[in-house]
């Protein structure tokens, strides 16, 4: 019999649940994905191993949920300004700029390169809910003129995550809302607003050319 199938399935609730998901993440954080166990967690949460199982069918039912606890639900603000809506939906509490979300976002992105389980757990059950609510923001936004008819929300609605995530673990800077909002009045609103090139860049000016050693010198390079 598996821990699964143990007896009746029971609640765990409220304060009992935060105090799991608070262990969950703290070990999360402290070994990553790879290293945490139940055990692991069971110990940090005073729990018991089997107290998990009967609630979260495994490790990876128990992280995404956890995760999706810290970070809140994936609410659609409505401030009446495409750009007050993502710094609501983007800074503060379990947003992009919390300094533990980081350092869980870290855990879950090499987590899904290895484990193909969490990773569909972890798209399904997180990552979705949050591309649709990101989605209607901009939707909103496009009915009320701050987008331009032609931009591919597919290609623009992650855009403000994946900047900022680029500076913090690519370039080591700190994520802070003011970070957030360089990015967004110089990048994102700017392209929402004016929409996509008119026209596509030649073919010769999508490639980089191999550099001639007999012809091309450092100082010659831009």
């Amino acid at each position: 019999m598996t821990p699964t199938e143990a007896g009746t399935r029971p609640r765990v609730v409220g304060e009992r649940e935060m105090e799991i998901f608070e262990a969950t993440l703290e070990v999360l954080a402290d070994v990553g994905y790879d290293l945490l166990t139940m055990d692991a967690v069971a110990t940090r949460a005073k729990a018991s191993k089997a107290t998990l199982y009967r609630r979260w069918r495994g490790k990876p039912e128990l992280v995404v949920a956890a995760i999706m606890a810290h970070k809140g639900e994936a609410t659609v603000p409505d401030t009446g300004t495409l750009r007050g809506d993502l710094v609501e939906a983007y800074c503060g509490a379990g947003g992009i700029d919390d300094p533990l979300a980081q350092s869980v976002l870290a855990a879950v992105v090499t987590a899904m390169g290895r484990d193909p389980e969490f990773a569909e757990v972890y798209r399904r059950e997180f990552i979705g809910p949050k591309v649709a609510a990101s989605r209607a923001i901009y939707e909103r936004a496009r009915a009320r003129g701050e987008v331009h008819p032609d931009v591919d929300l597919d290609v623009l609605a992650p855009s403000l995550a994946g900047i900022v995530l680029h500076r913090a673990f690519l370039l080591g800077e700190q994520v802070t809302p003011h970070l957030v909002g360089r990015v967004l009045d110089e990048v994102i609103l700017p392209a929402a607003l004016h929409g996509p090139s008119t026209g596509a860049l030649p073919r010769a000016h999508c490639q980089t050319p191999l550099l001639d050693s007999t012809h091309t010198s450092e100082k010659d390079l831009p």
